[in-house]
C-alpha cells in the first residue's frame, strides 16, 4: 500500500471531523485524503444506535468500492462509541475511532477537577463512564451534554461567529466547578476553541486530534506505506452527502486546502 494509491477516508456527520483531518494532514502532509461530511444524516447525536450503525455501513458500502481507502477514521465521538466493531467485521482496512481525551485531561489537571463537553448521547454512554473510571477516578468530573455546541461549531465552519454570551451560558457547569482541564469530547468542539479561550483562557481545552493523527501514522507505517512524499501531487477531496453542497461550506473547506468539493446523493 502507498499513500498515493490508498487515501485515508475520514467520516463525520458534518464539519467536526475537519479538526481531525487538519491534524492528520499536518502530521502526514504527503497523505491523500477523502473527507465525507454526512450532512444528510446530521446530527449523529440524535440517532438511535441502530439508525447510526445502518447509516454508516450504507455510506461505506457506497464509497469503499469507489475510493478504495487504505484506512478509515471515524472522526465522530458518538459514532466511535457505537459502530467501530461492526465496521471492523465487514471491511478489511484499519479503522481508527475517536476517544474523548479523558486520560490526557486527568494527567494535566492540577486541581483534580476536569470537565467533559460532549453530545448528550456520548455523555450518557457507559463508554465514557468507563474511561473516567479507568483514567480519572481521582478527579471530580463535570459532564455537559450539548447539541447547541455542535450547531454553533457548524456555523463557525461556514464563517459565522458564535454569540459568546450564549456560549458561556452553555458551559456554565464546568466554569462553576472550577475545572482546570476540559475535554472537548466531540470533534466539532475544537472549532469553538478560540472562542472558549476568550471566555476562559486559564482552562486547558483538550481534544484528541493529535493522538488520532499519530495513530494514523503508526498504522500506515505498520502497513508498509511510505513515510516520504511521493512524486504525484497530494489530493484532498471533500464530499457532502445530500443533493447539493452548501456554498459557504464549500468555500470554507477550499480555504483549508481541499482541491475538490462535491455532493453525494445518499
Amino acid at each position: 500500500m502507498s499513500y498515493g494509491n490508498s487515501p485515508a477516508l475520514i467520516l463525520d456527520s458534518g464539519s467536526g471531523g475537519l479538526t481531525v483531518w487538519g491534524e492528520i494532514v499536518r502530521h502526514l502532509p504527503q497523505l491523500n485524503t477523502f473527507y465525507l461530511a454526512d450532512f444528510a444524516a446530521y446530527p449523529y447525536g440524535l440517532k438511535s444506535e441502530q439508525e447510526l450503525t445502518d447509516r454508516v455501513i450504507l455510506l461505506l458500502q457506497t464509497l469503499v468500492p469507489v475510493i478504495r481507502p487504505g484506512l478509515l477514521v471515524v472522526a465522530c465521538n458518538t459514532a466511535s462509541t457505537i459502530v467501530l466493531d461492526t465496521i471492523r467485521q465487514q471491511f478489511p482496512f484499519p479503522v481508527v475511532g475517536v476517544v474523548p481525551a479523558v486520560k490526557t485531561a486527568a494527567s494535566l489537571s492540577r486541581n483534580r477537577r476536569i470537565g467533559v463537553l460532549a453530545t448528550p448521547g456520548t455523555v450518557q454512554r457507559q463508554y465514557l463512564e468507563d474511561l473516567i473510571h479507568q483514567h480519572a477516578s481521582d478527579c471530580q468530573v463535570t459532564r455537559v451534554g450539548s447539541n447547541a455546541l455542535v450547531g454553533w461549531a457548524e456555523d463557525v465552519s461556514c464563517g459565522q461567529l458564535p454569540d459568546l454570551e450564549l456560549l458561556q451560558r452553555e458551559i456554565v457547569p464546568v466554569l462553576e466547578a472550577e475545572c482546570d482541564q476540559v475535554v472537548l469530547g466531540c470533534t466539532h468542539f475544537p472549532l469553538l476553541k478560540p472562542f472558549l479561550l476568550q471566555i476562559s483562557p486559564h482552562i486547558g481545552w483538550v481534544d484528541s486530534g493529535q493522538a488520532i493523527a499519530r495513530r494514523v501514522a503508526d498504522l500506515l507505517t505498520m502497513a508498509g506505506a511510505s513515510t516520504l512524499p511521493g512524486e504525484s501531487s497530494v489530493r484532498h477531496v471533500a464530499v457532502s452527502s445530500g443533493t447539493k453542497v452548501n456554498p459557504e461550506w464549500e468555500n470554507g473547506v477550499a480555504r483549508l486546502g481541499f482541491h475538490q468539493v462535491m455532493s453525494l446523493s445518499i
